[in-house]
């Protein structure tokens, strides 16, 4: 009797069309890369030239890590792939620039169920599009075939990201002081956080993603799947035209708004926002009414349409508010004197970092 033979294609990993998926992509790629990138695409590593950081005095690198967690259950129930990229890419870079530095090469990694070429492709044409828009340079990646554990049509996306800033020029919550001014700028909708809490309201409410919602002006699919704004080249350009005006900056994203900003202010200090200073956008109202989901937990998980909040020096808010279309006046940091710990939207040493704290006032 002759044995069954068993090989990589029969267990289910298309060593193939992993190799199409490389080929479909290579241009999206190479389209990022500047005169830093060393080498070619398909290295077992992405080098990047850092010789110039011989000119800093104290050269700082800073690396983040993310991915986007179960917002990809959208866009493969819908089979539009591409802007999970744009998502993982403002997750990753946007959480580099905060700190005033710019965001050098990224690299990327897909585990999927099975292969498709196409699919994969598109995923990455979003992740080097969101690249090429922030200056990023796309170094490397990786596509992970993981059958048995993943479905066909199932997959998941990580990427890492590293930056570089000179020490003298690090922002964060050394140099924010009381009396500072807090700057609110928009975002592009949910972006990439609160999806688990976005899901379950319409699976309860037996919404499609095709549902028309006259509210936003389209499906409700196409809503949910707008990609995450990618903020790092609009910022980098506001740190040079506005030099030494921002204090510290917080990208809003898991946690929501008050959480995020207590983590880039010093101990003692109190970040007071007021909700009247913005409209919060309709998808977050429609979402929170259809699940009548309470205030504190839509304050608590989604960024209501704030998507990025810089801390800024008092005498030039001003400036900063005209230099970037779109930002407000969202509120200022004082004192902790204890006036606010009662208040049940009081948020004091949130992610692990025991600094300042927030809190949002109608």
């Amino acid at each position: 009797m002759t044995q069954k033979q068993t090989t990589y294609a029969t267990a289910g990993v298309d060593v193939e069309a992993g190799d199409r998926a490389v080929e479909l992509m290579k241009s999206a790629v190479a389209a990022t890369h500047n005169e830093h990138v060393f080498g070619q695409v398909g290295g077992f590593a992405g080098m990047f030239d850092v010789s110039f950081l011989k000119d800093y005095t104290r050269p700082l690198l800073a690396t983040s890590t993310d991915g986007v967690g179960t917002k990809v259950a959208i866009a493969q129930a819908l089979d539009i792939h591409h802007t999970i990229g744009y998502d993982l890419v403002g997750m990753v870079v946007d959480d580099i620039v905060v700190s005033g530095a710019k965001p050098l090469f990224m690299t990327d990694y897909i585990a999927c169920g099975k292969v498709i070429p196409e699919r994969i492709a598109g995923i990455v044409r979003g992740i080097a599009e969101a690249c090429k828009e922030a200056d990023v340079a796309l170094v490397g990646g990786e596509t992970a075939e993981h059958p048995g554990l993943l479905r066909p049509d199932e997959y998941d996306v990580a990427g890492a990201a590293t930056g570089a800033i000179e020490a003298d020029d690090l922002l964060g919550a050394h140099k924010v002081n009381a009396g500072d001014v807090i700057i609110g700028l928009p975002s592009s909708g949910i972006h990439s956080n609160g999806y688990s809490l976005v899901r379950r309201i319409i699976a309860d409410a037996g919404w499609e993603l095709s549902r028309d919602v006259a509210d936003f002006g389209r499906t409700l699919g196409e809503e949910l799947l707008e990609p995450t704004k990618v903020y790092t080249g609009e910022l980098l350009s506001l740190y040079e035209r506005v030099p030494g005006a921002v204090h510290s900056v917080s990208h809003v994203t898991g946690g929501g708004l008050s959480a995020n900003v207590a983590r880039v202010l010093p101990a003692g200090t109190l970040a007071v926002m007021k909700r009247d200073t913005w409209d919060v956008p309709a998808v977050f109202n429609v979402l929170g009414d259809l699940g009548n989901v309470p205030r504190a937990d839509r304050e608590r998980t989604w960024n209501l349409g704030v998507g990025m909040v810089l801390v800024v020096d008092s005498a030039r808010a001003a400036e900063v508010v005209a230099a970037y279309p779109g930002a407000w006046h969202l509120g200022e940091v004082v004192s902790d004197t204890g006036e606010y710990r009662e208040n049940p939207d009081y948020v004091q040493g949130a992610k692990g970092v025991d600094g300042g704290a927030a809190v949002l006032i109608d």
